[in-house]
């Protein structure tokens, strides 16, 4: 059972530092925990979390070496600063930043290449959902990807990010049946997952975890997260 924190755009160097101490020193049951900060944030993660089971990870991650691309980081950088893996295909990027399939698919290759591990993130839009297509739409989203020892499946329907709806967990544990059934990794489910949700979701027999959102900000929240899901 892995339970992630994606902090998006929030916590900068300092308040990271200080949100790591103190993770450090909660009791977070028996789960793995992972946090995904900020690039400008991710050494000072690194440092404050070293010797500890709480793995960092990038929020992304390009799939070149090295080059002329501009604004971007690569795999062989987040490795050399100490991260343990990344994010790739959050929906956020596929729709503000024009992620596809196949960009995706090459950003976690080349992240599994270079040794991190990969949350790679797949699900429908509302629309999608509402005309009948979200089987057709995980299909594709995962065919792109191939099975790795080190990468699970994040399902996040679009429609329950930081909207405050929350797929029920029986609409949770058809899609990640339906994704396992294509790819044999283990699925977190995302979407505005909170403390109050998280052992209802985590206790469905194909949720294998939750990537957390804005409830990852909060380190009670966090923790109260992680201890439900232990259980």
């Amino acid at each position: 059972m892995l339970i992630a924190g994606n902090w998006k755009m929030f916590k900068g160097p300092g308040e990271t530092a200080a949100f790591c101490r103190a993770l450090r020193e909660a009791d977070l049951g028996d789960v793995d925990v992972a946090v995904c900060p900020p690039y400008v944030s991710l050494a000072d993660a690194v440092q404050c979390l070293a010797g500890t089971e709480i793995g960092v990870f990038a929020q992304n991650c390009h799939w070149a070496a090295e080059g002329a691309f501009t604004g971007e980081i690569s795999a062989p950088m987040l490795r050399e600063l100490g991260v343990y893996g990344t994010v790739v295909g959050h929906s956020e990027r596929r729709q503000l930043f024009g992620e596809t399939d196949e960009s995706v698919a090459r950003r976690a290759a080349a992240a599994l290449e270079h040794g991190l591990h990969v949350i790679a993130c797949v699900g429908e839009t509302e629309s999608e959902r509402e005309a009948g297509k979200t089987e057709d739409v995980l299909r594709r989203q995962v065919s792109v990807l191939d099975e790795d020892d080190n990468m699970v499946v994040a399902y996040e329907p679009v429609w329950a990010i930081g909207t405050g709806k929350t797929a029920t967990p029986q609409i949770a544990q058809e899609a990640h049946a339906f994704i396992k059934s294509l790819l044999d990794l283990p699925v977190l489910y995302g979407g505005s997952v909170k403390p109050e949700n998280a052992a209802e979701l985590a206790a469905q027999p194909d949720v294998d975890g939750a990537l957390v959102g804005g409830a990852s900000l909060d380190l009670e929240s966090f923790v109260s997260i992680c201890r439900a899901a232990s259980q």
